[in-house]
């Protein structure tokens, strides 16, 4: 069956993708053998970077089932990383407290923990969980720039009320109120004050406004009552990140960060993952377009290098596509696009006959759901 085909491959290139990261990692050897591709001065955040990032996408995968065979591997992998990039003595402790960097990287291992609450947090040991939130704890030393960093500090917050430490109300209210405030219409917020044609909606604002008011909504009434219009919003933009794929499976090389490569999708596996994706996006027509980009884009020359590594680029091997911020270490965001992994086999993702996505519906001749922009007085918060 082909669409079970597809979730071989997904799992297939995921773990490809993952494996060098996790297993150097648990061995103590991630920051001797990560070859940093970028400017020198990354060096210091690269392993934090490649393992949280690699966490957020996995973790799903991780949290759906039972740890027999090869996801009971890669689970005691994650665990035993944690360890490592948080015990004091071990030579591949992380960057959590110098530089401004360290804040993003630990929002994407906080969000990795609220993703895999039992496979990444109830097993660890006690002494490992005690590393981990002193680990998050050292980024509040971090100021956060006056965009979507804001959520990055908001989601520490919520990981270390995860787990029943103490947190910070305060940083979750200011970048909840905030990008309230950077709303721009149509299912997509400003990066700051002012909206920047990139797909920061996705890789970072979408997900994680989800993720977090998912776990603290509940804490206050005007948290809860942003729950609505956000997945609202989302669900939109999603629309739009459906339609700009291809006939062929490729997507605009638009804005920064796309080294990245399909993390740019990291919204649209995102619902397909919490069943949440809009009407008009059936989950086995966003399995098949996802499918092609990331054939397009895993398969060409030059993306991994002799060892396994990711290589900086957009398609293969493109150093000059990679911004002064960007390392080997940051590449490893692509893993977010395989969060559907998380989805048992029988799930409509998975088990619907392949459907055509829209750009190639319509390309080809045939029929697709006119597009309409979100009415903004719907979306918006009252009053």
């Amino acid at each position: 069956m082909p669409q079970l085909q597809d979730r071989t491959y997904w799992l297939q290139t995921m773990l490809r993708i993952a494996e060098p990261v996790l297993a150097h990692l648990a061995e103590g050897r991630l920051a001797a053998s990560l070859p940093v591709q970028g400017p020198p001065d990354r060096q210091v955040y690269a392993p934090l970077e490649a393992f949280a990032r690699t966490l957020a996408g996995i973790t799903p995968w991780l949290e759906s089932g039972s740890e027999d065979g090869l996801r009971g591997r890669f689970a005691a992998l994650a665990r035993e990383g944690l360890d490592q990039a948080t015990r004091p003595d071990s030579p591949d402790r992380m960057n959590f407290g110098e530089g401004g960097q360290p804040i993003v990287d630990a929002a994407f291992l906080a969000q990795a923990i609220l993703r895999a609450p039992t496979a990444l947090w109830a097993k660890l040991p006690d002494r490992v969980r005690g590393q981990v939130a002193a680990a998050l704890k050292e980024t509040r030393s971090r100021k956060p720039c006056f965009n979507n960093w804001l959520l990055f500090s908001a989601l520490i917050e919520a990981a270390l009320r995860r787990m029943g430490e103490d947190w910070d109300p305060m940083r979750v209210d200011y970048a909840l109120k905030q990008h309230e405030q950077w709303y721009a219409g149509d299912g997509a917020y400003g990066d700051g004050p002012h909206f920047h044609w990139d797909y920061y909606n996705s890789f970072v604002i979408h997900p994680m406004l989800i993720d977090l008011l998912a776990e603290v909504g509940a804490e206050d009434p005007e948290w809860e009552a942003m729950r609505e219009p956000a997945l609202r919003r989302a669900r939109r933009y999603a629309e739009v990140l459906e339609r700009l794929i291809s006939p062929e499976g490729t997507f605009p090389p638009l804005g920064r960060s796309l080294a990245y490569r399909f993390g740019a999708f990291h919204l649209l596996a995102q619902l397909a993952l919490r069943r949440q994706l809009p009407d008009s996006l059936p989950a086995p027509q966003v399995r098949a377009a996802l499918t092609a980009v990331i054939r397009n884009m895993i398969e060409a020359e030059g993306t991994f290098d002799e060892s396994g590594w990711l290589r900086i680029g957009f398609r293969g091997h493109q150093p000059w596509i990679g911004e002064p911020y960007v390392s080997t270490g940051s590449l490893y965001l692509c893993t977010v696009v395989f969060l559907p992994l998380g989805l048992d086999a029988s799930d409509p993702f998975w088990s619907g006959e392949p459907m055509d996505w829209t750009a190639k519906k319509i390309w080809s001749g045939g029929q697709a759901k006119i597009d309409k922009a979100l009415d903004n007085r719907s979306a918006r918060l009252p009053g």
